[in-house]
Protein backbone atom coordinates (compact mmCIF):
# COMPACT_ATOMS: atom_id res chain seq x y z
CA UNK A 1 0.00 0.00 0.00
CA UNK A 2 2.79 2.40 0.91
CA UNK A 3 4.33 1.88 -2.52
CA UNK A 4 1.15 3.04 -4.23
CA UNK A 5 0.71 5.92 -1.82
CA UNK A 6 4.26 7.08 -2.51
CA UNK A 7 3.56 7.10 -6.24
CA UNK A 8 0.37 9.10 -5.74
CA UNK A 9 2.23 11.46 -3.41
CA UNK A 10 4.90 12.05 -6.06
CA UNK A 11 2.18 12.85 -8.58
CA UNK A 12 0.32 15.24 -6.28
CA UNK A 13 3.44 17.05 -5.02
CA UNK A 14 5.50 16.72 -8.19
CA UNK A 15 7.38 19.59 -9.89
CA UNK A 16 4.34 20.43 -12.00
CA UNK A 17 2.34 21.15 -8.81
CA UNK A 18 4.94 23.68 -7.71
CA UNK A 19 4.79 25.25 -11.17
CA UNK A 20 1.00 25.66 -10.76
CA UNK A 21 1.46 27.29 -7.34
CA UNK A 22 4.05 29.67 -8.74
CA UNK A 23 2.08 30.30 -11.94
CA UNK A 24 -1.08 31.35 -10.13
CA UNK A 25 0.93 33.50 -7.72
CA UNK A 26 2.83 35.20 -10.53
CA UNK A 27 -0.44 35.84 -12.39
CA UNK A 28 -1.97 37.63 -9.41
CA UNK A 29 1.32 39.40 -8.68
CA UNK A 30 1.19 40.98 -12.14
CA UNK A 31 -2.56 41.59 -11.97
CA UNK A 32 -2.19 43.33 -8.60
CA UNK A 33 0.80 45.37 -9.80
CA UNK A 34 3.25 43.69 -7.39
CA UNK A 35 1.21 44.88 -4.42
CA UNK A 36 3.10 42.68 -1.94
CA UNK A 37 6.32 44.54 -2.91
CA UNK A 38 5.26 48.01 -4.04
CA UNK A 39 2.65 48.24 -1.33
CA UNK A 40 4.84 46.91 1.50
CA UNK A 41 4.68 50.09 3.56
CA UNK A 42 0.94 50.34 2.97
CA UNK A 43 -0.05 46.82 4.04
CA UNK A 44 2.50 46.78 6.84
CA UNK A 45 1.10 50.01 8.29
CA UNK A 46 -2.41 48.50 8.17
CA UNK A 47 -1.39 45.25 9.86
CA UNK A 48 1.64 44.77 12.12
CA UNK A 49 2.37 48.50 12.07
CA UNK A 50 -0.95 49.19 13.79
CA UNK A 51 -0.14 46.75 16.57
CA UNK A 52 3.39 48.05 17.08
CA UNK A 53 2.15 51.64 17.17
CA UNK A 54 -0.64 50.79 19.61
CA UNK A 55 -3.36 51.86 17.17
CA UNK A 56 -4.76 48.41 16.55
CA UNK A 57 -8.49 48.18 16.87
CA UNK A 58 -10.21 45.17 18.32
CA UNK A 59 -12.94 45.24 15.73
CA UNK A 60 -11.19 46.24 12.54
CA UNK A 61 -12.73 48.34 9.83
CA UNK A 62 -16.24 49.04 8.71
CA UNK A 63 -18.03 45.88 7.66
CA UNK A 64 -17.89 45.60 3.89
CA UNK A 65 -19.58 42.34 3.09
CA UNK A 66 -21.94 40.05 4.93
CA UNK A 67 -24.18 38.86 2.12
CA UNK A 68 -26.53 36.81 4.23
CA UNK A 69 -25.66 38.37 7.52
CA UNK A 70 -28.30 41.07 7.69
CA UNK A 71 -30.70 40.49 10.46
CA UNK A 72 -28.11 38.77 12.60
CA UNK A 73 -25.87 41.73 13.22
CA UNK A 74 -26.87 41.91 16.85
CA UNK A 75 -25.48 38.49 17.69
CA UNK A 76 -21.73 38.82 17.66
CA UNK A 77 -20.46 35.29 17.48
CA UNK A 78 -17.16 36.04 15.78
CA UNK A 79 -13.75 37.05 17.04
CA UNK A 80 -11.57 40.15 16.94
CA UNK A 81 -9.17 40.89 14.14
CA UNK A 82 -6.08 40.23 16.26
CA UNK A 83 -7.53 36.93 17.46
CA UNK A 84 -8.12 35.83 13.87
CA UNK A 85 -4.54 36.69 12.97
CA UNK A 86 -3.21 34.66 15.90
CA UNK A 87 -5.50 31.75 15.03
CA UNK A 88 -4.32 31.83 11.41
CA UNK A 89 -0.71 31.97 12.58
CA UNK A 90 -1.44 29.03 14.87
CA UNK A 91 -2.37 26.98 11.80
CA UNK A 92 0.62 28.05 9.71
CA UNK A 93 3.35 28.34 12.35
CA UNK A 94 4.17 24.76 13.29
CA UNK A 95 6.64 21.96 12.97
CA UNK A 96 7.38 23.09 9.41
CA UNK A 97 9.12 26.19 10.78
CA UNK A 98 11.64 24.01 12.63
CA UNK A 99 11.76 20.43 11.33
CA UNK A 100 10.62 21.42 7.83
CA UNK A 101 13.30 24.08 7.42
CA UNK A 102 16.01 21.72 8.68
CA UNK A 103 14.87 19.08 6.19
CA UNK A 104 14.88 21.58 3.33
CA UNK A 105 18.45 22.69 4.13
CA UNK A 106 19.88 19.18 4.42
CA UNK A 107 18.12 17.95 1.26
CA UNK A 108 18.32 21.08 -0.89
CA UNK A 109 21.36 22.90 0.49
CA UNK A 110 21.59 26.48 1.78
CA UNK A 111 19.93 27.73 -1.42
CA UNK A 112 16.63 26.24 -0.29
CA UNK A 113 16.22 29.27 1.99
CA UNK A 114 16.36 31.63 -1.00
CA UNK A 115 13.60 29.69 -2.74
CA UNK A 116 11.54 29.66 0.43
CA UNK A 117 11.69 33.45 0.26
CA UNK A 118 10.54 33.36 -3.38
CA UNK A 119 7.73 30.99 -2.40
CA UNK A 120 6.64 33.38 0.36
CA UNK A 121 6.88 36.46 -1.86
CA UNK A 122 4.61 34.91 -4.46
CA UNK A 123 2.42 33.17 -1.88
CA UNK A 124 1.67 36.46 -0.13
CA UNK A 125 -0.48 37.68 -2.99
CA UNK A 126 -2.22 34.30 -3.28
CA UNK A 127 -3.06 34.50 0.43
CA UNK A 128 -4.39 38.03 -0.09
CA UNK A 129 -6.64 36.92 -2.94
CA UNK A 130 -8.13 33.83 -1.27
CA UNK A 131 -8.75 35.62 2.02
CA UNK A 132 -10.25 38.67 0.32
CA UNK A 133 -12.63 36.46 -1.68
CA UNK A 134 -13.48 34.47 1.45
CA UNK A 135 -14.58 37.58 3.35
CA UNK A 136 -16.39 38.96 0.31
CA UNK A 137 -18.56 35.87 -0.11
CA UNK A 138 -19.00 34.86 3.53
CA UNK A 139 -22.44 34.75 5.09
CA UNK A 140 -24.13 33.97 8.40
CA UNK A 141 -26.07 30.81 9.04
CA UNK A 142 -29.41 30.68 10.82
CA UNK A 143 -27.67 30.82 14.22
CA UNK A 144 -25.64 33.91 13.36
CA UNK A 145 -22.29 32.16 12.85
CA UNK A 146 -20.09 33.10 9.90
CA UNK A 147 -19.61 30.53 7.14
CA UNK A 148 -16.49 31.33 5.16
CA UNK A 149 -13.88 29.59 3.06
CA UNK A 150 -13.10 28.34 -0.43
CA UNK A 151 -16.21 26.13 -0.43
CA UNK A 152 -18.30 29.30 -0.04
CA UNK A 153 -16.78 31.25 -2.93
CA UNK A 154 -16.82 28.08 -5.05
CA UNK A 155 -20.56 27.72 -4.48
CA UNK A 156 -21.62 31.38 -4.38
CA UNK A 157 -19.01 32.91 -6.66
CA UNK A 158 -18.58 30.20 -9.29
CA UNK A 159 -21.94 28.54 -8.77
CA UNK A 160 -20.30 25.11 -8.58
CA UNK A 161 -21.51 23.45 -5.39
CA UNK A 162 -19.81 20.16 -6.25
CA UNK A 163 -16.40 21.83 -6.19
CA UNK A 164 -17.14 23.22 -2.74
CA UNK A 165 -18.22 19.78 -1.52
CA UNK A 166 -15.00 18.25 -2.83
CA UNK A 167 -12.88 20.90 -1.15
CA UNK A 168 -14.72 20.57 2.17
CA UNK A 169 -14.24 16.78 2.11
CA UNK A 170 -10.49 17.12 1.51
CA UNK A 171 -10.24 19.75 4.25
CA UNK A 172 -12.19 17.51 6.65
CA UNK A 173 -9.90 14.54 5.99
CA UNK A 174 -6.83 16.74 6.41
CA UNK A 175 -8.07 17.92 9.79
CA UNK A 176 -8.39 14.31 10.98
CA UNK A 177 -4.93 13.46 9.69
CA UNK A 178 -2.38 16.23 9.19
CA UNK A 179 -4.18 18.64 11.51
CA UNK A 180 -4.63 16.25 14.44
CA UNK A 181 -2.95 12.83 14.35
CA UNK A 182 0.31 13.89 12.73
CA UNK A 183 0.73 17.01 14.85
CA UNK A 184 -0.11 15.17 18.09
CA UNK A 185 2.35 12.41 17.22
CA UNK A 186 5.09 14.97 16.64
CA UNK A 187 4.39 16.74 19.94
CA UNK A 188 4.09 13.61 22.08
CA UNK A 189 7.18 12.02 20.51
CA UNK A 190 9.14 15.19 21.30
CA UNK A 191 7.93 15.15 24.91
CA UNK A 192 8.81 11.49 25.26
CA UNK A 193 12.32 11.95 23.84
CA UNK A 194 13.22 15.19 25.66
CA UNK A 195 11.49 14.87 29.02
CA UNK A 196 10.83 11.08 29.14
CA UNK A 197 7.07 11.63 29.36
CA UNK A 198 5.27 8.30 28.69
CA UNK A 199 3.32 8.44 25.43
CA UNK A 200 0.06 7.38 27.09
CA UNK A 201 0.31 10.01 29.84
CA UNK A 202 1.36 12.70 27.36
CA UNK A 203 -1.51 11.80 25.04
CA UNK A 204 -4.08 11.98 27.84
CA UNK A 205 -2.84 15.35 29.10
CA UNK A 206 -2.53 16.75 25.57
CA UNK A 207 -6.03 15.62 24.62
CA UNK A 208 -7.49 16.85 27.92
CA UNK A 209 -6.08 20.37 27.56
CA UNK A 210 -7.25 20.50 23.95
CA UNK A 211 -10.75 19.47 25.04
CA UNK A 212 -10.93 22.39 27.46
CA UNK A 213 -9.98 24.79 24.66
CA UNK A 214 -12.20 23.58 21.84
CA UNK A 215 -15.31 23.14 24.00
CA UNK A 216 -15.45 26.94 24.17
CA UNK A 217 -15.78 27.25 20.40
CA UNK A 218 -14.07 29.82 18.19
CA UNK A 219 -14.19 32.48 20.93
CA UNK A 220 -12.03 30.42 23.30
CA UNK A 221 -9.77 29.27 20.47
CA UNK A 222 -9.24 32.93 19.55
CA UNK A 223 -8.58 33.89 23.18
CA UNK A 224 -5.99 31.14 23.64
CA UNK A 225 -4.36 31.87 20.28
CA UNK A 226 -3.94 35.58 20.99
CA UNK A 227 -2.07 34.76 24.21
CA UNK A 228 -0.15 31.69 23.09
CA UNK A 229 1.17 32.68 19.67
CA UNK A 230 2.72 36.09 20.48
CA UNK A 231 4.45 34.66 23.57
CA UNK A 232 5.70 31.47 21.88
CA UNK A 233 6.82 33.26 18.71
CA UNK A 234 8.50 36.04 20.71
CA UNK A 235 10.50 33.59 22.83
CA UNK A 236 11.59 31.65 19.75
CA UNK A 237 12.65 34.83 17.94
CA UNK A 238 14.67 36.13 20.91
CA UNK A 239 16.62 32.90 21.43
CA UNK A 240 17.17 32.49 17.68
CA UNK A 241 18.67 35.98 17.51
CA UNK A 242 20.91 35.21 20.50
CA UNK A 243 22.35 32.18 18.69
CA UNK A 244 22.72 34.02 15.37
CA UNK A 245 24.46 37.06 16.84
CA UNK A 246 26.69 34.87 18.98
CA UNK A 247 28.30 33.72 15.73
CA UNK A 248 27.96 37.05 13.93
CA UNK A 249 31.14 36.49 11.90
CA UNK A 250 29.56 33.49 10.13
CA UNK A 251 26.49 35.35 8.86
CA UNK A 252 28.12 36.74 5.66
CA UNK A 253 29.35 33.26 4.70
CA UNK A 254 25.89 31.80 5.39
CA UNK A 255 24.19 34.39 3.17
CA UNK A 256 26.80 33.92 0.44
CA UNK A 257 26.32 30.15 0.45
CA UNK A 258 22.58 30.65 0.27
CA UNK A 259 22.83 32.75 -2.89
CA UNK A 260 25.48 30.62 -4.60
CA UNK A 261 23.63 27.37 -3.84
CA UNK A 262 20.26 28.71 -4.95
CA UNK A 263 21.15 28.61 -8.64
CA UNK A 264 23.20 25.42 -8.75
CA UNK A 265 21.22 22.57 -10.35
CA UNK A 266 22.89 19.87 -8.25
CA UNK A 267 20.36 17.22 -9.19
CA UNK A 268 17.30 17.03 -11.37
CA UNK A 269 14.04 16.66 -9.56
CA UNK A 270 12.54 14.61 -12.39
CA UNK A 271 8.86 13.77 -12.37
CA UNK A 272 6.33 12.80 -15.01
CA UNK A 273 5.91 16.41 -16.17
CA UNK A 274 9.53 16.45 -17.29
CA UNK A 275 10.58 19.62 -15.51
CA UNK A 276 14.24 19.88 -14.58
CA UNK A 277 14.49 21.68 -11.28
CA UNK A 278 17.37 21.88 -8.85
CA UNK A 279 16.99 20.34 -5.41
CA UNK A 280 17.25 23.81 -3.87
CA UNK A 281 14.28 25.06 -5.84
CA UNK A 282 12.21 21.93 -5.26
CA UNK A 283 12.75 21.68 -1.52
CA UNK A 284 12.71 25.43 -0.91
CA UNK A 285 9.41 26.08 -2.66
CA UNK A 286 7.66 22.91 -1.44
CA UNK A 287 8.66 23.54 2.19
CA UNK A 288 7.63 27.17 1.85
CA UNK A 289 4.16 26.14 0.67
CA UNK A 290 3.94 23.49 3.39
CA UNK A 291 4.83 26.06 6.05
CA UNK A 292 2.69 29.07 5.11
CA UNK A 293 -0.19 27.21 3.37
CA UNK A 294 -0.73 30.02 0.85
CA UNK A 295 -2.82 28.64 -1.99
CA UNK A 296 -4.46 25.86 0.03
CA UNK A 297 -7.40 28.08 1.04
CA UNK A 298 -7.13 27.47 4.78
CA UNK A 299 -6.43 31.13 5.55
CA UNK A 300 -9.79 32.07 4.02
CA UNK A 301 -11.56 29.80 6.54
CA UNK A 302 -9.59 31.05 9.54
CA UNK A 303 -10.26 34.72 8.79
CA UNK A 304 -13.98 34.07 8.37
CA UNK A 305 -15.26 34.75 11.91
CA UNK A 306 -13.75 38.24 12.23
CA UNK A 307 -16.31 40.88 13.19
CA UNK A 308 -16.53 44.27 11.46
CA UNK A 309 -13.81 44.03 8.85
CA UNK A 310 -13.35 44.36 5.09
CA UNK A 311 -12.14 41.88 2.47
CA UNK A 312 -9.10 44.04 1.73
CA UNK A 313 -8.18 44.43 5.38
CA UNK A 314 -8.23 40.69 6.06
CA UNK A 315 -6.41 40.03 2.81
CA UNK A 316 -3.55 42.25 3.96
CA UNK A 317 -3.43 40.42 7.30
CA UNK A 318 -3.12 37.14 5.39
CA UNK A 319 -0.15 38.62 3.51
CA UNK A 320 1.47 39.54 6.80
CA UNK A 321 0.96 36.00 8.14
CA UNK A 322 2.77 34.44 5.18
CA UNK A 323 5.55 37.02 5.57
CA UNK A 324 5.91 36.36 9.31
CA UNK A 325 5.74 32.59 8.97
CA UNK A 326 8.29 32.15 6.20
CA UNK A 327 10.40 35.29 5.84
CA UNK A 328 10.86 35.78 9.59
CA UNK A 329 10.47 32.50 11.49
CA UNK A 330 11.76 30.11 8.82
CA UNK A 331 14.67 32.45 8.08
CA UNK A 332 15.68 32.56 11.75
CA UNK A 333 15.69 28.76 11.96
CA UNK A 334 17.69 28.51 8.74
CA UNK A 335 20.29 31.07 9.83
CA UNK A 336 20.76 29.31 13.16
CA UNK A 337 21.42 26.02 11.33
CA UNK A 338 23.67 27.55 8.66
CA UNK A 339 25.73 29.55 11.16
CA UNK A 340 26.18 26.63 13.53
CA UNK A 341 27.11 24.15 10.77
CA UNK A 342 29.36 26.50 8.77
CA UNK A 343 26.78 26.46 5.92
CA UNK A 344 27.07 22.68 5.54
CA UNK A 345 24.09 21.17 7.40
CA UNK A 346 24.38 17.93 5.42
CA UNK A 347 27.67 17.15 7.20
CA UNK A 348 26.01 16.96 10.63
CA UNK A 349 24.69 13.48 11.59
CA UNK A 350 21.24 14.83 12.45
CA UNK A 351 18.10 15.66 10.49
CA UNK A 352 14.84 17.52 11.02
CA UNK A 353 14.06 18.73 14.53
CA UNK A 354 17.12 16.90 15.91
CA UNK A 355 19.38 19.03 13.71
CA UNK A 356 17.73 22.23 14.94
CA UNK A 357 18.01 21.09 18.56
CA UNK A 358 21.71 20.27 18.07
CA UNK A 359 22.36 23.75 16.63
CA UNK A 360 20.56 25.57 19.44
CA UNK A 361 22.20 23.46 22.14
CA UNK A 362 25.60 24.23 20.62
CA UNK A 363 25.25 27.80 21.94
CA UNK A 364 22.62 27.53 24.66
CA UNK A 365 23.35 24.08 26.07
CA UNK A 366 20.44 22.14 27.54
CA UNK A 367 18.32 25.30 27.37
CA UNK A 368 18.64 25.25 23.60
CA UNK A 369 17.47 21.66 23.34
CA UNK A 370 14.53 22.37 25.63
CA UNK A 371 13.72 25.49 23.61
CA UNK A 372 13.37 23.57 20.36
CA UNK A 373 11.39 20.77 22.00
CA UNK A 374 9.12 23.22 23.81
CA UNK A 375 8.56 25.21 20.62
CA UNK A 376 7.67 22.03 18.72
CA UNK A 377 5.09 21.08 21.35
CA UNK A 378 3.54 24.55 21.62
CA UNK A 379 3.44 25.12 17.86
CA UNK A 380 1.95 21.65 17.32
CA UNK A 381 -0.76 22.30 19.93
CA UNK A 382 -1.58 25.65 18.32
CA UNK A 383 -1.79 24.02 14.90
CA UNK A 384 -4.15 21.32 16.21
CA UNK A 385 -6.32 23.98 17.83
CA UNK A 386 -6.65 25.96 14.60
CA UNK A 387 -7.21 22.85 12.49
CA UNK A 388 -10.11 21.88 14.74
CA UNK A 389 -11.92 25.03 13.64
CA UNK A 390 -10.97 24.40 10.00
CA UNK A 391 -12.29 20.85 10.13
CA UNK A 392 -15.45 21.84 11.98
CA UNK A 393 -16.34 24.41 9.33
CA UNK A 394 -15.61 21.92 6.55
CA UNK A 395 -17.63 19.19 8.29
CA UNK A 396 -20.68 21.43 8.69
CA UNK A 397 -20.57 22.47 5.05
CA UNK A 398 -19.94 18.94 3.72
CA UNK A 399 -22.80 17.32 5.64
CA UNK A 400 -25.23 20.15 4.89
CA UNK A 401 -24.52 19.99 1.13
CA UNK A 402 -24.87 16.21 0.82
CA UNK A 403 -28.65 16.38 1.11
CA UNK A 404 -29.05 16.40 4.89
CA UNK A 405 -29.54 20.16 5.26
CA UNK A 406 -27.99 22.95 7.31
CA UNK A 407 -29.42 21.74 10.63
CA UNK A 408 -27.87 18.29 10.25
CA UNK A 409 -24.57 19.86 9.23
CA UNK A 410 -24.47 22.06 12.34
CA UNK A 411 -25.34 19.16 14.64
CA UNK A 412 -22.71 16.88 13.09
CA UNK A 413 -20.07 19.60 13.44
CA UNK A 414 -21.10 20.35 17.04
CA UNK A 415 -21.54 16.82 18.40
CA UNK A 416 -19.89 14.17 16.20
CA UNK A 417 -16.90 15.95 14.71
CA UNK A 418 -15.32 17.00 18.07
CA UNK A 419 -15.36 13.35 19.19
CA UNK A 420 -13.74 12.23 15.94
CA UNK A 421 -11.13 14.96 16.18
CA UNK A 422 -10.22 14.31 19.83
CA UNK A 423 -10.09 10.58 19.11
CA UNK A 424 -7.69 11.26 16.23
CA UNK A 425 -5.49 13.41 18.49
CA UNK A 426 -5.26 10.69 21.14
CA UNK A 427 -4.71 7.95 18.56
CA UNK A 428 -1.96 10.04 16.99
CA UNK A 429 -0.05 10.08 20.26
CA UNK A 430 0.00 6.28 20.39
CA UNK A 431 0.29 4.98 16.84
CA UNK A 432 2.82 4.92 14.02
CA UNK A 433 1.53 7.21 11.33
CA UNK A 434 3.44 6.47 8.13
CA UNK A 435 0.27 5.75 6.14
CA UNK A 436 -1.73 8.53 7.83
CA UNK A 437 1.02 11.08 7.15
CA UNK A 438 1.21 10.07 3.48
CA UNK A 439 -2.57 10.19 3.02
CA UNK A 440 -2.82 13.53 4.82
CA UNK A 441 -0.12 15.08 2.70
CA UNK A 442 -1.91 13.86 -0.43
CA UNK A 443 -5.21 15.36 0.74
CA UNK A 444 -3.38 18.55 1.68
CA UNK A 445 -1.95 18.85 -1.82
CA UNK A 446 -5.24 18.01 -3.51
CA UNK A 447 -6.92 20.90 -1.65
CA UNK A 448 -4.87 23.31 -3.71
CA UNK A 449 -6.24 22.30 -7.12
CA UNK A 450 -9.91 23.28 -6.70
CA UNK A 451 -8.88 26.33 -4.68
CA UNK A 452 -6.37 27.69 -7.21
CA UNK A 453 -8.84 26.96 -10.02
CA UNK A 454 -11.54 28.95 -8.24
CA UNK A 455 -9.15 31.86 -7.66
CA UNK A 456 -8.34 32.07 -11.36
CA UNK A 457 -12.00 32.03 -12.43
CA UNK A 458 -12.85 34.68 -9.81
CA UNK A 459 -9.86 36.87 -10.67
CA UNK A 460 -12.14 39.65 -11.95
CA UNK A 461 -13.41 40.07 -8.38
CA UNK A 462 -9.91 40.82 -7.08
CA UNK A 463 -9.26 44.47 -6.23
CA UNK A 464 -6.76 46.38 -4.14
CA UNK A 465 -7.49 48.64 -1.14
CA UNK A 466 -8.96 51.99 -2.09
CA UNK A 467 -6.26 53.91 -0.25
CA UNK A 468 -3.40 52.30 -2.15
CA UNK A 469 -2.29 54.47 -5.04
CA UNK A 470 -1.22 52.66 -8.16
CA UNK A 471 -3.89 49.98 -7.79
CA UNK A 472 -6.07 48.34 -10.42
CA UNK A 473 -7.41 51.48 -12.00
CA UNK A 474 -10.90 52.92 -11.90
CA UNK A 475 -12.52 49.60 -11.05
CA UNK A 476 -10.41 49.17 -7.91
CA UNK A 477 -10.95 52.75 -6.86
CA UNK A 478 -14.66 52.20 -7.13
CA UNK A 479 -14.48 49.87 -4.14
CA UNK A 480 -16.73 47.10 -5.44
CA UNK A 481 -18.12 45.37 -2.37
CA UNK A 482 -20.48 42.70 -3.65
CA UNK A 483 -20.12 40.11 -6.40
Amino acid sequence: MMKWLERIHQMVWGPWTLVIFLGVGIYFTVKCHFFQIRGFLYWWSHTAGRILSGKASETGGQQESDHAGKGHGEAKKGISQFQSVCTALAATVGTGNIAGVATALTAGGPGALFWMWISALIGMITAYVETMLGIRYRYKDSEGHYVCGPFVYMERGLGIKGMGVLYSFLCLMCSLGMGSMVQANSAISTMEYTWQVPALAGGLVFTGILTLVICGGISRIGNVAEKLMPAASGIYIIFSLIVIFSCFDRIPAALASMVSSAFCPEAAAGGGAGYVVSRSIRYGISRGVFSNEAGLGTLAVLHGPVENTTPHEQGMWAMFEVFFDTVILCTLTALVILCMTDSAPETVPYQGAALAAWCFSGRLGLVGEYLVSGSMVVFAFATIMAWFYLGKQAAAYFVSRTGLGEYAGRKFAARVYPLLFLGAVFLGSEARLDVVWMLSDIWNGLMAFPNLTALLFLSREVTLPEGFRGGLGRRAAGGKTTP
